[in-house]
């Protein structure tokens, strides 16, 4: 448990630091980074009591050994009903509207909505239940405590988005390395029908690609 935590907090410090990065390089302003939100949201789903798990990239990253960077926190819930919208507006949390597969908020804080780190609640969807039944906690600092989806749940919802024919073909085949990547660090999750599972989904992307 103590490794596993160790790793965890190495592997979030290496993400956050690729976040600074990416802000200075896009010129954002200092200070804006998942770190501060993702501890709070956290803090506030426990206080709750929301059943819920860390999914996307956060998550992935937290997974795998390959440092990366992503721009939102991915959580999943058990309904949409589920995610606390008082406790988070009090909180700071700005809330920024309902999408078919998540509903949408920003990080506290005094820059402009669009620079402010991005939280996704989804639920109701394939493989979401199942990602909050086996959330794994995952102590990152102070106390602080993660429910993390394992890596056979967010190889499954890495494949369903895969599969959403409306996703844009870039952020599916992202899906797919990510399937790759937990594959190849957690072989143990392979086998023969996951392995055509992601052929299908590759080869589906393919056939459905705009043509020139």
């Amino acid at each position: 448990m103590r490794a596993r935590t160790a790793l965890a907090r190495q592997r979030m410090a290496t993400g956050f630091a690729l976040d600074n990065l990416w802000g200075e390089t896009m010129g954002l302003p200092d200070g804006d980074s998942k770190a501060k939100p993702l501890r709070l949201v956290a803090q506030l789903l426990e206080r709750e009591r929301v059943r819920y798990a860390l999914i996307g990239g956060v998550a992935v990253q937290l997974h795998t050994r390959e440092p990366r960077t992503t721009l939102d926190i991915d959580l999943a819930v058990l309904t949409y009903a589920d995610v606390p919208s008082e406790a988070l507006r009090a909180a700071g949390f700005d809330h920024t509207g309902r999408h078919d597969h998540s509903d949408n908020w920003r990080a506290p804080g005094s820059g402009p909505l669009k620079q402010r780190t991005a939280i996704q609640f989804s639920a109701e969807d394939e493989g979401l239940a199942d990602a909050v039944a086996h959330a794994k906690i995952v102590d990152i600092d102070d106390g602080v405590r993660l429910r993390v989806a394992t890596v056979a749940d967010l190889i499954v919802l890495k494949l369903v988005a895969a599969e959403e024919p409306m996703r844009r073909p870039s952020k599916r085949e992202h899906d797919i390395g990510d399937v790759l990547a937990l594959v190849e660090e957690h072989p143990e999750v392979n086998s023969p029908e996951l392995v055509e599972r992601i052929q299908r989904a590759r080869m589906r992307m393919w056939r459905q690609m705009p043509s020139s």
